[in-house]
């Protein structure tokens, strides 16, 4: 997008250049022309329609070549491609903490490949911030409570800077990092580093230890929405709303369950705002979307084979009340 932003910014720049100058031509020739002179009375001007016409039509013109231009930039900007690779970044008072949906981990770095679409689904731990990589010409606000999505394609190799552009507290300044890119063999090279699985694979384990999957089932029996395939799909509310199941209705579904409550079901799950981490949410996420995209069967199979084999290293994580009150209330991701 560099070259694109890059390219309005100068047309930006030639035009309120020329226009300034215009401006001043106009200012100096008509205080010379029209300057005072002993014995010459000053005559009234009338005024011209076409002049009048002219000087409205042409910056008419410029400013919707502009908004066009801009509007164009910045629908591409904000329109992640559909088979980006998908990163999730949580900022925090005051690094950047990244998981890729391979299971990698990183702090104040992002390692991605040469020509490949990189999603970032972004939320904030406590205040605002802002993900900014100058050289890529991006920056988008990161918010606590929900998501926002940037993306790019880096095209050359090298170490570029991250910087929080919007003042989040005394260490501002220091929230900073680096966006390594490289070639191909060299990323997959760093990605066979080790990681601890991808990410879907955590979020199930965690699903199965929140006792999700008693009230999520496949069938007709269970007590919330069958998940599988929601994903992206349009879902009817009880209120007779329908709205998008993405990344963050998902989110606002596992924290605030009676916010947007599907139609046909009882507002009977609880809510795990505070008992989930926001690493813990983004794992969820992306199980919900890999259910989505997987066949019916072998996702059946998964979450069968994931009630039965949680990881002991997730159940330390989730705090020890979440548990019984998921389990006892059942859970319901709407």
């Amino acid at each position: 997008m560099a070259g694109h932003v890059d390219a309005l910014y100068i047309f930006l720049l030639i035009v309120t250049g020329m226009m300034t100058l215009l401006i001043f031509v106009c200012l100096i020739y008509f205080a010379a022309r029209y300057r005072h002179r002993p014995g010459v009375r000053a005559e009234q001007l009338e005024g011209s329609t076409p002049l009048e016409i002219t000087w409205s039509a042409i910056p008419f013109v410029i400013f919707m070549v502009i908004f066009a231009w801009g509007a164009t930039v910045y629908f591409k900007e904000r329109t992640p491609p559909d088979d980006a690779a998908e990163v999730y970044v949580v900022a925090k008072q005051w690094m950047w903490k990244v998981e890729h949906a391979e299971g990698q981990r990183e702090i104040n770095e992002l390692h991605v490949p040469v020509g490949r679409d990189v999603k970032l689904i972004m939320t904030s731990q406590d205040v605002i911030h802002s993900f900014y990589i100058p050289a890529f010409r991006i920056k988008q606000d990161v918010l606590p409570g929900r998501y926002t999505v940037e993306w790019f394609r880096a095209t050359k190799p090298g170490v570029y800077h991250l910087f929080c552009a919007e003042y989040c507290g005394t260490q501002h300044s220091g929230m900073v990092g680096d966006i390594v890119v490289q070639e191909p063999a060299q990323y997959e090279a760093w990605m066979n580093g080790g990681s601890t699985g991808p990410l879907s694979v955590t979020g199930e384990k965690i699903f199965a230890e929140l006792g999700c999957s008693t009230c999520h089932r496949t069938d007709t029996q269970g007590r919330g929405p069958n998940l599988q395939g929601v994903f992206g799909k349009p879902v009817q509310l009880e209120d007779g709303r329908t709205v998008t199941a993405d990344e963050n209705y998902v989110r606002e579904c596992i924290l605030d369950p009676g916010a947007k409550r599907v139609k046909g079901f009882q507002p009977i799950m609880p809510t795990f705002q505070g008992l989930v981490s926001e690493e813990q949410v983004n794992a969820l996420v992306a199980y919900i979307k890999s259910i989505s995209a997987a066949k019916p069967g072998h996702a059946d199979e998964k979450s069968k084979t994931s009630a039965s084999t949680a990881a002991p290293q997730i159940r330390e994580e989730v705090q020890q009340n979440a548990l019984p009150n998921a389990q006892s209330n059942g859970s319901q991701v709407q």
